[in-house]
């Protein structure tokens, strides 16, 4: 075929090779600064199914790194717009795509319908959810991650190779993981690993060159230097059957939530409820909604009292991350609260939108 006349006229890829990219089924989790990169490559080199898994919309934030979108389109879902420009870029890709966040209940029914997955979120719980699933059906995933000016990739469980619990035995605790707001990503990185992840996918497809398995690439863009990490497998990690009873927040709840749109509603509308904001106190007073009632997260515990549980209750930080963990925390005590869906960002967006 002559769109990928440029790639097959290589002696190491070829016919076959472009074959079996036509023929491949990827997962995507995660369409924000990774996952355009891996998305926008593996469409454009002609990987036959691309499953997408997103649930959140672009936030004005978003926009210094997940450079598929605009700023006419902040708002919107990230799905629906990826999946029409990716269309719009090639036509003969089949889209399988999944307005969900990626839960315990629903991943391995997902995983289970591609050969390989793609692991480009932006939080430990989802990268150990990913995991055990590929484990439990043995499918070879990629995986990402950034952060500053810094970035890693490897390939777990690839021919009984190394799995990401042999790299990283253990979740990190809510108290070892820097919050989302701080913890800031300079926006040329995601594409750099985002396209060393659509490399060993497509390695990894075709089986042209050295698949990296077994070795961690560290990438720093201060000093543009590249250096690799070997890691053994574990082999008890090989024989995983079931799924963790728990894996924490991993960008979903099981809880209500409601959409800023209609939270600014509720504003709007001069509804009696409380909010409560579980952003860290230098946030909270660099800028909050009138009467938000401040519990960071940390102290979520000690000052639960504080919520009113003869109202409704809505909980906010910045992005919709912590949030989603304090409000899963709470429905552990068998208190209500709901969810607003986006944060901060997504209600300072909308402000200036108006």
């Amino acid at each position: 075929m002559m769109r990928y006349v440029r790639q097959t006229v290589l002696k190491e890829f070829g016919e076959a090779a472009q074959e079996k990219l036509t023929k491949a089924k990827v997962l995507v989790i995660g369409v924000g600064g990774l996952g355009i990169p891996v998305l926008q490559y593996l469409n454009a080199m002609g990987v036959g199914t691309l499953g997408l898994v997103e649930a959140d919309s672009i936030d004005i934030t978003n926009l210094q790194r997940q450079v598929l979108y605009t700023e006419a389109e902040v708002g919107y879902s990230k799905l629906a717009i990826a999946v029409n420009k990716l269309k719009a870029q090639n036509s003969t890709t089949l889209f399988k795509t999944y307005n969900t966040f990626l839960t315990k209940e629903n991943v391995l029914d997902i995983v289970s319908n591609f050969d390989v997955v793609v692991d480009a979120s932006d939080n430990f719980a989802t990268r150990y959810l990913v995991n055990d699933a590929c484990v439990i059906l043995k499918k070879p995933f990629v995986s990402g991650a950034i952060q500053g000016f810094e970035g890693q990739l490897s390939v777990f469980n690839y021919k009984g190779g190394p799995t990401y619990r042999c790299l990283f035995p253990n979740m990190p605790s809510a108290n070892e993981i820097p919050n989302c707001n701080e913890n800031g990503v300079l926006g040329v990185v995601p594409g750099i690993i985002g396209n060393l992840q659509a490399l060993e996918t497509v390695k990894l497809i075709t089986e042209i060159g050295e698949v990296l398995s077994g070795e961690l690439l560290l990438f720093n863009g201060l000093h543009q230097a590249y250096n690799k990490i070997k890691f053994t497998v574990v082999k008890e990690n090989l024989e995983r059957t079931s799924l963790e009873d728990s894996y924490g927040d991993n960008g979903c709840s099981t809880g209500l939530s409601i959409t800023i749109n209609d939270f600014k509603g509720l504003i709007s509308a001069n509804k009696d409820f409380q909010l409560v904001d579980v952003r860290t106190l230098e946030e909270f007073n660099e800028y909050h909604i009138n009467n938000a009632t401040h519990i960071p997260l940390l102290e979520l515990d000690k000052y639960q009292s504080k919520i009113e549980k003869n109202k409704a209750v809505y909980v906010i930080c910045q992005s919709g991350k912590r949030s989603r963990i304090a409000q899963n925390q709470l429905l552990e005590k068998e208190i209500t609260v709901i969810n607003v869906e986006g944060g901060i960002n997504a209600y300072r967006s909308l402000e200036i939108a108006h």
